[in-house]
């Protein structure tokens, strides 16, 4: 009978027939009409137990699990409860989640018909990439009277590991595929193919780069025309991602860095679809989980494999190191995205050099972050002096991101500077200007 448990309308009843007992105590005629309650509390539970144990596998239950997790999405997990009984139950689920999510509070209440099931979900938003370990589902049946009910427990000790955003890979790709984002409006861009690949002569159009007309042609038909370039593939891009201290900060549970290693996962998806050669590697007092740049078929997963597998104790990143390797590891010109974080001008000019070095050789675009707390700042109308200090602080913070800007356009080094949430997008967004625009 271990899986046997009173439930409280029993308790309810109790406590009634304990309150006949005690009007009992000065109408003695009611004494007989507490006993006949009393026994008929207890007959009421025996007769409960008999229908609630009178079959073995009274329910059936399966909770569906996804192949592995999304960190930072939404993930339904799904449950299909199924009636054997021949009368109507109540079920009581108490699914034992990850510790992770410390949820302590879980409960899903449904009734259910005889010979019918009922099938629900229910939405877990990891925060960490890594194994998470689900417990027993327990569902608590009741019947109608619901003096006591039985537990079940199904399917214990499931794990599923937490990956790096695929879940909106689709999204992002069809979004590539039609050349515009939705961020503050869409953003079109038009493709303007310069490679050595020739594909066609054309009349000029208003907008077409003047560089490419051809003289010949447009002597021949009194007309302008134009050479046009069929787009470049196999551009080899890199991402290289600090997992260095500035990259611990949390915005909305997920640090910098996994923000950056979504990016990371659906950006190598768009490059891959677009024909280009995707490769990454971490840096903080060392540079760790290189990945060539290649577009063969597995490279997405080689690619997302790393990514799952980056561990880090958040040291001070030493650039200099991470100059080094790129120097002697990367030999042909590439497009190189860094995912990193500077706070001051001074965080930047202690760095800046090795920056200048790297964009020597390849095309780098820094990708560092606003911070939401400060913008929240910014925007709210101060009521107070304190508020009024607090928005020109904010407001400086501001204002120093913007010569960092500023300094690295200086030396021909391109910038993302967007919002963690907006990460993804606004990353995509970047390489696929850079590609239209034929400058690497």
């Amino acid at each position: 009978m271990k899986n046997l448990y009173i439930n409280t309308r029993f308790f309810y009843m109790l406590i009634g027939v304990g309150i006949l007992y005690i009007f009992a105590f000065f109408f003695p005629f009611l004494m007989w009409v507490a006993h006949i309650a009393l026994i008929l509390c207890f007959l009421a539970v025996m007769v409960d137990s008999l229908f609630i144990f009178n079959k073995k596998k009274g329910i059936s239950v399966q909770r569906i699990l996804p192949e592995k997790l999304s960190n930072g999405d939404e993930n339904p997990i799904k449950i299909d409860i199924k009636n054997n009984y021949d009368f109507k139950i109540n079920v009581k689920v108490i699914d034992e989640i990850p510790f992770q999510f410390q949820k302590r509070d879980f409960l899903i209440e449904k009734q259910i018909a005889p010979g019918r099931n009922t099938f629900f979900q229910y939405i877990l938003e990891p925060k960490q990439r890594g194994e998470y370990n689900f417990g027993s589902l327990n569902v608590y049946v009741s019947s109608p009277l619901g003096f006591v009910s039985k537990r079940f427990n199904f399917q214990k000790d499931a794990n599923l590991p937490s990956y790096p955003s695929f879940i909106h890979l689709r999204k992002y790709e069809l979004m590539a595929i039609q050349s515009e984002f939705l961020l503050g409006g869409i953003k079109k861009i038009r493709k303007l193919g310069h490679t050595m690949e020739f594909e066609q002569i054309k009349e000029y159009v208003p907008g077409d780069d003047i560089r490419t007309i051809n003289w010949k042609a447009t002597s021949k038909t009194n007309r302008l025309m134009v050479n046009q370039f069929q787009d470049e593939k196999s551009q080899r891009i890199f991402m290289l991602i600090d997992t260095g201290r500035t990259m611990k900060m949390p915005f909305k549970g997920l640090s910098l860095l996994d923000y950056s290693i979504n990016a990371t996962m659906a950006l190598s998806h768009i490059i891959l679809k677009k024909g280009d050669r995707a490769g990454m590697m971490t840096f903080s007092k060392k540079t760790e989980n290189k990945i060539a740049a290649e577009n063969k078929s597995g490279q997405l997963r080689k690619i997302s494999e790393a990514l799952y597998n980056i561990k880090t104790d958040f040291f001070e990143s030493d650039f200099n190191r991470l100059y080094q390797d790129v120097k002697y590891s990367l030999n042909q010109r590439s497009l190189i995205l860094l995912f990193t974080n500077f706070e001051t001008l001074d965080g930047l000019n202690r760095q800046l050099k090795y920056l200048r070095g790297i964009a020597k050789n390849h095309l780098l675009v820094v990708v560092f972050f606003k911070n939401s707390e400060l913008q929240t700042l910014i925007h709210k109308n101060p009521e107070s002096m304190q508020e009024i200090y607090d928005e020109i602080i904010a407001e400086k913070f501001e204002f120093e991101k913007k010569l960092i800007i500023q300094e690295l356009k200086k030396y021909g080094i391109y910038t993302v500077y967007t919002l963690p949430e907006n990460l993804n997008i606004d990353v995509i967004n970047k390489y696929l200007e850079i590609k239209a625009r034929g400058i690497l």
